[in-house]
């Protein structure tokens, strides 16, 4: 009987995030993590205690300057980056140019000549690179999908689609490394874009322009000042006024984030709880977009993140009908900083006062359908599992986990770069106020 290889992969940025991966490729037959990428040896040191309570062998810790020397001397047969945005293709490229498969955390990539790069060595290698647009996987999103492909509204001619951070999620991009665009694109380009593929992937069309206003009214300095919120403090840690702050984090209340970032400060002196009305903040917080796409229908886009719920309604217009979605991801939060999730997640894993899904055919002429939703309040509205399942197989088993894992449609490079081409476009309108082709900066 001939047995399935096992593929030796690297987890390249070992933060929060990276725990999805670390977890989801040792608990994965056919799979070893084999070595851990990234400038903390505290943080790779915490990835490899995940690795021991799984029962996987110990991952081999390298410094990003020697990335290269790592895929040859370790045998690397895929790389998972889940870095800071801007550092994603210092990985992606000689990855690919080394024959990996290569997956990344979303965005791609922060700017157009990054993603040209990226979709140059693509083109160069023939090699497979795979954006982890979660989003894709939830099965609410699925049946969006499957409804307008069956054509239950006809031609769609117009989106609407309002998305709302609260104030524990939204917050927390403006106390990390995020809230410098420089490093993450802002919003437009690190959150946004899995917003913007979903569109993509539901109209099964290609953003050709986009025009749009963005500012930061709630977050930073001024803002705090003009509205009274804010408190004296440059990090919540070891900060008296922080004490009482429902804005500061702190990071002693969290294991995890204890571990992955204070107790990692002495190895990069990254800062994980700085005031979110404190500088210097250069991303916006409140965002409008409209979009046109290359067979004629418009989206129009807004995004809060200061917003006291957390969720998302999307409506489409079509010849035929309308179809609406709402989803309540959390009703509020509370005025409290300690965090009690097992993974620290302090951003969009948890679902505190969870509401609710609803999916609403309307056709013409016809009273409306009220669609049956299965909904999943865990990690992506039960996207993250459903993804690790297409990307690398089921728990206990070798392979898709089934044929309907098989074939959900996983994001390739070009569908990251049309992601990518929407936050661009909103980014460079937002500072020239006109409308912006995505062929001015994406080609190929």
């Amino acid at each position: 009987m001939s047995r399935t290889p096992t593929l030796r992969a690297v987890v390249v940025g070992t933060g929060h995030r990276a725990q999805l991966f670390t977890r989801g490729l040792a608990e994965r037959p056919g799979h070893v993590v084999a070595a851990l990428c990234d400038p903390s040896p505290t943080r790779m040191a915490f990835h490899n205690r995940l690795l021991a309570e799984t029962g996987a062998p110990a991952a081999t810790p390298w410094e990003p300057d020697r990335f290269t020397a790592l895929l040859a001397e370790e045998g690397i047969d895929e790389v998972v980056v889940t870095t800071v945005d801007a550092e994603h293709d210092r990985y992606i490229v000689p990855a690919l140019k080394a024959g990996c498969r290569v997956v990344t955390e979303k965005p791609m990539t922060v700017d157009a000549e990054r993603c040209s790069r990226i979709l140059g060595t693509v083109r160069e290698t023939g090699n497979s690179l795979t954006v982890a647009f979660n989003y894709r996987f939830n099965p609410v999103h699925e049946k969006v999908r499957a409804l307008l492909a069956d054509g239950a509204i006809g031609e769609v001619l117009s989106v609407h689609f309002e998305w709302l951070l609260d104030v524990r999620h939204g917050a927390d991009y403006f106390r990390r490394w995020h809230r410098e665009k420089r490093h993450s694109g802002g919003l437009m380009v690190h959150k946004s874009s899995h917003h913007f593929d979903l569109v993509n992937w539901w109209l099964a069309d290609e953003p050709r322009e986009a025009f749009g206003y963005g500012r930061l009214g709630f977050y930073g300095r001024e803002a705090g000042e003009r509205h009274g919120l804010r408190r004296d403090y440059d990090r919540a840690h070891g900060a008296e006024r922080a004490a009482d702050d429902p804005f500061a984090l702190d990071l002693t209340a969290d294991a995890t984030l204890r571990a992955l970032y204070l107790d990692a400060e002495r190895d990069d002196g990254y800062l994980r709880d700085r005031n979110v009305f404190g500088g210097p903040v250069t991303i916006e917080d409140d965002m409008s977009v409209l979009v046109r796409y290359a067979r004629g229908a418009t989206m129009t886009y807004h995004l809060t993140a200061y917003s006291p719920w957390e969720g998302y309604r999307v409506m489409f217009n079509g010849s035929a009908g309308r179809l609406e979605l709402e989803v309540e991801e959390s009703r509020w939060q509370p005025p409290l900083s300690r965090i009690t999730s097992a993974v620290g997640a302090v951003h969009g894993d948890t679902a505190e006062h969870a509401g609710g899904s609803r999916l609403t055919l309307r056709p013409l002429w016809q009273p409306p359908v009220d669609v049956p939703l299965a909904v999943a309040h865990e990690a992506h509205g039960g996207g993250d599992p459903r993804m690790l399942d297409a990307l690398f197989g089921s728990v206990g088993q070798a392979g898709p986990a089934d044929t309907a894992a098989a074939t959900r449609p996983t994001a390739t490079e070009r569908d990251g770069a049309l992601a990518l081409a929407v936050g661009l476009a909103a980014n460079r309108s937002f500072e020239t106020g006109r409308p912006v082709r995505t062929d001015e900066l994406i080609t190929g």
